[in-house]
């Protein structure tokens, strides 16, 4: 019992217990001596009944049928796309419809492929192509980009991950919004500032750069926010919020001496230029694309 919990953030359900050699009266004795604490109806953490979310998340899905899967916002949470809001569970069940369980958000698939069932830490959960495909039948478009160029950057999906899944999908709500974000290519960007960045740079009908492509100069690793290899420029969206640390400003720094030493144009650019000044914002990488424009910062 205690090996299967670990296994799967300090929880078991009851046919795993059953599997253990438990009858209910030795669950329920348990129970009374506080060793197996109920979390939802069959479903127990073991040891103590503080989860963590890794642990809510199997409860919820241990809850509903065996062919349930962690889905949409949930499974957005668990593979890293977004932060986690404290919103009820989305699991989803395929073929019918589940039980009301408290705490728990029902979805229903009519099918389910096979690619896009993973199971991991002893549960069920939609890939993260799938995840994407989901999310986008109840995002809006802008928030959808984020999550979808989120899970590049973790490199949990790639493009054509998500073009396999945009195939075989079936009439699914989401094909369309899904199809409209991925259309441009990859762009496996790492904060909502590079977000608005590279949104105004493709407005602006400017080349796409690399995005977060790694550099190694002088024996170190390098990663530009945004670079183009061809006329050497390297530009780096400056966050307040992150860049205002002294640690931060002096690795800023140094990442920016070493680029300069192997010839590298280096162009920083605030949240406020992008939101407030985007026409001059733009003719600045134009300039510098150029080489026409002092690559220096300027005042935010």
């Amino acid at each position: 019992m205690a090996r299967r919990a670990a296994e799967q953030h300090g929880v078991v359900s009851t046919a795993q217990l059953r599997d253990c050699g438990l009858d209910s009266k030795a669950v329920s004795r348990r129970v009374r001596a506080g060793r197996l604490h109920p979390v939802h109806r069959g479903v127990y953490a073991v040891g103590h009944p503080a989860l963590a979310l890794a642990g809510r998340f199997v409860a919820a899905v241990l809850a509903c049928r065996d062919d349930a899967l962690l889905s949409h916002f949930a499974a957005a949470a668990y593979w890293g796309f977004f932060a986690w809001e404290d919103r009820r569970i989305d699991v989803t069940v395929v073929g019918t419809t589940t039980r009301l369980i408290e705490g728990v958000r029902p979805h229903r698939a009519t099918s389910m492929h096979e690619r896009d069932v993973w199971r991991r830490d002893g549960m069920r959960v939609t890939s993260p192509a799938r995840t994407l495909l989901d999310l986008a039948a109840v995002l809006p478009p802008p928030t959808l980009k984020r999550a979808a160029r989120q899970a590049q950057a973790e490199q949990r999906v790639n493009i054509r991950q998500i073009a396999e899944i945009l195939t075989r999908a079936n009439g699914h709500r989401g094909v369309t919004k899904l199809l409209a974000i991925v259309a441009d290519g990859p762009a496996p960007t790492r904060s909502d500032l590079e977000d608005l960045l590279l949104d105004l740079l493709d407005e602006g009908g400017i080349e796409r750069p690399r995005i977060n492509a790694p550099l190694t100069l002088d024996g170190r690793r390098i990663v530009p926010d945004f670079l183009w290899p061809q006329t050497r420029l390297a530009v780096e969206a400056d966050s307040r919020r992150w860049h205002d640390h002294s640690l931060v400003k002096e690795n800023d720094a140094e990442k920016q001496a070493i680029l300069e030493a192997h010839g590298y144009r280096v162009l920083r650019i605030t949240w406020r230029e992008i939101v407030a000044r985007p026409p001059q914002t733009l003719a600045r990488v134009r300039c510098a694309l150029d080489g026409r424009y002092s690559a220096t910062t300027t005042s935010a």
